[in-house]
């Protein structure tokens, strides 16, 4: 359900800091996935962990086509995936972490079944 617009004017309430505060007092994998699972209906979870799969292979250069191929997940996704990875620094951040611990996902080599 949609929340109504604020008024013109009318004062931020703070919750995507509150939010993110939430997250960040998550600290093992399986607490932010119970949360997650909590917070997001089930067609959000998938709207996310679509975006987020993506990141590798655009990280890689992989045309958007082949990225769709590969995923399933539109073309339209992954380039407004692209645009935000380039312009914007939530998902920079998040790679560059996984990248300097060791654990950024290495490709899945694509089938050859021609």
């Amino acid at each position: 359900m949609k929340r109504k617009s604020r008024a013109a004017g009318a004062p931020a309430d703070g919750q995507p800091a509150r939010l993110a505060e939430a997250l960040l007092s998550l600290t093992t994998v399986e607490e932010m996935q119970a949360f997650l699972l909590d917070l997001c209906t089930p067609a959000e979870l998938e709207a996310l962990n679509d975006r987020w799969r993506v990141v590798p292979y655009l990280e890689a250069q992989v045309p958007y086509r082949d990225i769709y191929e590969r995923t399933g997940v539109s073309v339209t996704t992954v380039g407004r995936v692209a645009r935000t990875l380039s312009q914007g620094n939530g998902y920079r951040a998040a790679v560059q972490h996984l990248k300097d611990a060791g654990r950024w996902p290495a490709l899945p080599v694509p089938s050859t079944n021609e």
